[in-house]
């Protein structure tokens, strides 16, 4: 679908069909209903959904490969591929967390020499830390299982986990600046605050379409209201339009490339309906707390003298406390010697760290806390020493807080990656490196290995070719992606993972979890593997127990994650899956939840229909299901009832709340309670970490995309601005400011 060259901003090519869509003040609400709405259309060649890695790699590639061929007078100048790229953030970079390790081939295949960027692009991109040295260190709980007065301990790592020749980045500022080069030297459309919230397939109810395959995605309809309280007269009401009203936009688009990261709404939908996971197993996720502080000033020039323990370029990774607190007692609630994960301190530039703590999702106990888990991990010695350290000068100050979960299933998860009319690219693919603890060189990868199979798509098809606006109402055969599948399983991202299949199943092999050894047999076994095999066995080990396991866990329904979740023990009769006793908090090193979730800045529009819904996945939109109150009566009953409220403790935003329901003590079934609480869901909180879809043990959470903007702000600019903002307030003045701001940001 190359097309002549017309104006770039698509608004200027709607100006007609939009406005019919003006909206016009009411003096009275009418029903929400989607199959009625009337959307503006736009049609592009390429629709790529999310401005991560991936995405924005797919799209630069996709503008080089039409360059190429121009050059080569494979095409005529005056035609042109348009490629869109929909991110829901508010702006790019805002929903990606900061800090990470960055292996830059891909990137270098990409847009040539780092050292060229500059003369080449106008800016240099923000590489500027090198990696240096690298370890891993086991780290003991101390003699109260706390951290207090722990050891750090050094043991070898895998080689995979060097980092020689590797920069510590800032993924958001990478992704802000990838955004530059695309928008400014290829041509590319990025549109922040666009939420694509459906796939448009061609037998959709709501376009009223014929066939089979993708057409493109719907962004989501905004200002759209809350439904009103039930009553008598209405006792199941709908969502309704508000006076400000505006239907979403359909992108109709000749290739669809998914790059929503892990977890993605569509690409759920996706996998499960072109059935991509057959071949394969469910994924599996790990989940990650990360902040990032200022240890020693920005500008001074022996940051080590400020710091004697902050090392630029210094790469570390831990395992042991906070997960593994053992103790003498063996029914001690604090042991857990098969709960997969670790902790990582990146020293990059002026002054910051990134720390962090992942945590398989896979964890069995309902009472454990990850962001305590977190907090409690500072209070070690390891931490609190680089953290607390104070000069004359200077103090430390974290900046930054956040959460997201990650991909940790590798190769055996792998769904296939094309479907009919686009491909999974990056984290909806799930191509994240476990041993090595890095995908973004993979996400690049696999964007411009996805832009080449495209470009074969849009070459080739010429079907369309001067037929004018008729060619817009025309259903095409769906784009086949196929050879970027191909091509995958001979590329070097392949090897990547293959190498290192069997690290994070090792850690759930039954041998060991049976005799509560999980990690150490792990990490025994990992060592084997690739220290001495270096991945080469004639084995591939399984995430599933057997095939049974496999199928039903391969599309999320349930996860395999929310299956290995045990149930509560009260009474500790068992000696098993107790309450997890945590140490109180020690602030400024360690804050409660609320303080932290402050520093994401996410908001939410706070009128619009919760994005968080009690509906199980296979429950379709619009058909016929049990009524809310059913919905969140049958919620409570379960994960309260047997599972100890988990999303209470897991949520690391505080969004879901079991409190107190009068109503129905007395086994009322009439409100959403069940004997005596009711669940509260604060959406306005959520930083789009999606660990609720995902581990909530009755499965019943369903994260869909809310108005295009809302979320968190991770971008760096916001560091910025409280560092220096804050520099020469105390500490009280600060927090009052802080939540003032938050205040104002939430109304």
């Amino acid at each position: 679908m190359i097309r002549h060259k017309t104006p770039r901003h698509f608004l200027a090519n709607l100006q007609v069909r939009r406005s019919i869509h003006i909206s016009r003040p009411r003096t009275y609400k009418f029903p929400y209903n989607p199959r009625e709405i009337e959307r503006p259309e736009d049609s592009v060649d390429v629709c790529i959904v999310g401005a991560g890695p991936a995405g924005l790699s797919a799209a630069i590639r996709i503008k080089q490969l039409e360059n190429e061929a121009k050059e080569r007078g494979e095409i005529d100048r005056d035609k042109e591929v348009r490629v869109v790229v929909l991110e829901k953030g508010s702006e790019v970079g805002s929903h990606i967390l900061s800090g990470g390790v960055l292996e830059p081939q891909s990137l270098i295949d990409l847009l040539g020499p780092v050292e060229e960027f500059e003369s080449k692009y106008g800016s240099p991109a923000p590489l500027t830390q090198k990696a240096g040295d690298s370890k891993m260190i086991w780290l003991t709980p101390g003699k109260d299982g706390m951290g207090e007065g722990g050891k750090s301990i050094k043991i070898p790592h895998p080689p995979q986990m060097g980092n020689k020749g590797n920069y510590i980045i800032s993924l958001s500022a990478l992704t802000r600046w990838l955004a530059s080069v695309a928008e400014e030297h290829y041509g590319v459309e990025i549109y922040p605050g666009f939420g694509a919230s459906r796939i448009v397939y061609s037998d959709d109810p709501i376009l009223g379409l014929g066939a089979s395959h993708i057409l493109g995605v719907l962004t989501n309809d905004v200002g759209i209201s809350k439904p009103p309280a039930p009553s008598s007269q209405n006792p199941s009401p709908v969502p309704e339009l508000s006076s400000n009203f505006e239907p979403g936009m359909f992108f109709r688009s000749r290739v669809t490339l998914l790059a929503e990261g892990a977890h993605g709404s569509l690409t759920k939908g996706v996998v499960r309906r072109y059935d991509l996971r057959k071949e394969s197993e469910g994924q599996t996720y790990g989940f990650g707390i990360k902040e990032v502080w200022r240890v020693a000033p920005e500008d001074t020039g022996d940051a080590n003298a400020a710091n004697p323990h902050y090392d630029p370029g210094l790469v570390v990774h831990t395992m042991g406390f906070p997960l593994q607190r053992l103790s003498l007692n063996p029914l001690s609630s604090n042991n857990d010697a098969n709960t997969y994960g670790g902790g990582w301190v990146y020293h990059l530039d002026k002054g910051l760290v990134s720390i962090g703590l992942v945590v398989g999702a896979d964890w069995e106990n309902p009472w454990r806390n990850v962001y305590k888990d977190f907090q409690m991990m500072k209070h070690h010695p390891y931490l609190r020493s680089l953290l607390t350290h104070n000069s004359s000068s200077f103090t430390p100050t974290r900046l930054a807080y956040g959460a997201r979960t990650l991909v940790e299933g590798g190769l055996q998860s792998l769904p296939l990656l094309h479907f009919p009319g686009g491909a999974l690219i990056g984290d909806s693919a799930g191509l994240v490196n476990v041993g090595k603890i890095k995908g973004i060189h993979n996400a690049l990868g696999s964007g411009m290995g996805s832009a080449e199979g495209a470009w074969g798509v849009l070459k080739t098809d010429t079907s369309n070719e001067g037929k004018g606006e008729e060619a817009e109402s025309v259903v095409q055969e769906a784009a086949d992606l196929s050879p970027y599948t191909t091509s995958f399983l001979n590329s070097r991202m392949f090897h990547d993972l293959h190498e290192v299949r069997n690290l994070r199943p090792s850690f759930n092999i039954p041998f060991f979890t049976k005799r509560n050894i999980g990690v150490l047999g792990g990490i025994a076994y990992s060592g084997v593997d690739s220290l001495i095999l270096k991945g080469r066995t004639p084995w591939t080990l399984r995430h599933t127990k057997d095939e049974n396991e496999r199928i039903e866990t391969l599309y999320s329904a349930p996860s395999l994650d929310s299956k290995h979740t045990g149930k509560s023990d009260p009474s500790g009769s068992t000696g098993k899956y107790r309450e997890i006793k945590y140490p109180p908090f020690q602030p400024p090193l360690s804050t409660d939840l609320m303080t932290s979730v402050m520093l994401t800045g996410t908001s939410h529009e706070e009128d619009q229909p919760e994005h968080l819904r009690v509906l199980k996945m296979d429950e379709a939109e619009f058909d016929e299901v049990n009524s809310e109150a059913q919905r969140r009566r049958d919620h409570v009953k379960v994960n309260v009832g047997e599972y100890a409220g988990l999303l209470s403790r897991a949520c690391p935003a505080g969004v879901y709340e079991y409190v107190d329901d009068e109503a129905s003590k007395d086994g009322s079934t009439g409100g959403e309670g069940c004997k005596g609480k009711k669940l509260v869901i604060n959406a306005q909180n959520c930083i789009h970490c999606k660990l609720c879809d995902i581990k909530v043990p009755s499965q019943d959470i369903t994260w869909t995309v809310p108005e295009g903007g809302g979320g968190p702000k991770y971008s760096e600019c916001t560091f910025w601005f409280f560092d220096s903002f804050f520099s020469s307030m105390d500490s009280a003045a600060a927090a009052d400011i802080i939540c003032l701001a938050y205040l104002v940001a939430m109304t």
